[in-house]
């Protein structure tokens, strides 16, 4: 069968797309991705050598009415686009995983007859998944709650959210190699997403010569792009400690990291979470606290309810309570090894099969 999978504005909707398009290939299918031209998907799609083509989308302020006529032109116009589009490809399913890019071409999908599956990310429904389930053959779920926007409740299902098989396929050994940490050593990791976190990463920054107090210890601290000069200047260790501390402004291999590691510091995104629970690693988790209707804290909130996590709000990095909570992560195996077992009960390793599988339904 033929796929089209879409998604479009940030890593989080890119990359469990991706990895149900490996899950798709695998089982013998065609996928073909539609994205923006400028988005991050126009650059890690055809790396991951899936068919690309872009259709022009964007967002728009209800407080300027200009920007909302602009962006449904825009939409129209893709609408039409990809209705040629895909009666070129003719997919017998469209996939859709957040963005605006989403509306143009799951619109297209439903006037030509063409199921659509949405699949939302996030505790909360984004906009252009809330639209496009009121007419999806399924909707598919991370967490239970994000369903409450579907009128419709028999087209719900908890697949969870698909994590790319290089995630899986990192080892701990050769991760250890990759990041120069000692197999005996313990490892924790520091990262605030893609774009970095401040607030993380100052407080850490106030950690560090507590934090190396325990001579097992090594961090690797991924800063993101604009913050990687300020927390260098921050960082204030002594020159023989330094080995133990690495700061690196973007992570490339996130996958071999993440299974090096015993411990995490992290943002409550959609895709940290998956890529954590995948792995079954004990975290310290700090919402961001402007994400869309909160929901940073509601993803984290479903960790830590299930034991797998530790929260903090963002505006409380810098106080004894951050300080308590990491040295506990730190120190107590006992601690770890209860979040470890916790994660396993988000089943994030069979998402990409459990959502092929409704995608493939859809078109019966």
């Amino acid at each position: 069968m033929n796929i089209v999978v879409s998604g479009g504005g940030t890593a989080g909707h890119i990359n469990p797309a991706l990895a149900l398009a490996d899950e798709l290939q695998r089982r013998g299918h065609t996928v073909y991705f539609a994205g923006t031209p400028q988005g991050v998907e126009s650059r890690l799609v055809p790396q991951a050598g899936i068919p690309f083509t872009a259709f022009p989308a964007t967002g728009f302020n209800r407080n300027h009415p200009a920007t909302i006529v602009k962006a449904l032109r825009l939409m129209n116009s893709s609408t039409k686009k990809a209705r040629a589009w895909f009666n070129e490809v003719k997919p017998d399913c469209v996939v859709c995983f957040g963005g605006y890019v989403c509306i143009p071409v799951g619109r297209a999908a439903e006037q030509l007859g063409i199921p659509v599956v949405v699949h939302e990310q996030n505790s909360i429904m984004g906009l252009a998944n809330k639209y496009l389930s009121k007419k999806a053959a399924a909707v598919a779920l991370t967490y239970r709650v994000a369903g409450d926007a579907v009128g419709d409740a028999s087209k719900l299902v908890v697949t969870g959210n698909p994590v790319r098989s290089s995630v899986f396929d990192a080892t701990r050994e050769a991760g250890r190699a990759y990041a120069g940490v000692p197999e005996d050593a313990l490892m924790l990791v520091v990262f605030g997403g893609s774009l970095g976190a401040r607030h993380i990463n100052t407080a850490l920054c106030q950690q560090a010569r507590e934090l190396l107090k325990r001579p097992n210890l090594y961090v690797r601290h991924i800063t993101g792009p604009k913050e990687y000069d300020t927390v260098c200047e921050q960082l204030d260790i002594p020159e023989e400690l330094k080995d133990r501390w690495t700061v690196v402004g973007y992570e490339d291999r996130m996958g071999d990291v993440l299974a090096a590691c015993d411990c995490v510091v992290s943002r409550s995104g959609a895709t940290s979470l998956a890529e954590i629970s995948a792995l079954g690693i004990p975290a310290l988790l700090v919402p961001f606290p402007y994400a869309t209707a909160d929901h940073q804290t509601t993803n984290a909130r479903e960790y830590v309810d299930a034991g797998a996590a530790y929260v903090i709000a963002d505006d409380q990095v810098e106080s004894p309570e951050f300080a308590d909570l990491l040295a506990k992560l730190v120190d107590d195996a006992s601690v770890r090894e209860g979040m470890h077992a916790a994660a396993a009960s988000f089943r994030t390793n069979e998402a990409a099969s459990k959502l092929a599988d409704v995608v493939i339904g859809a078109t019966r």
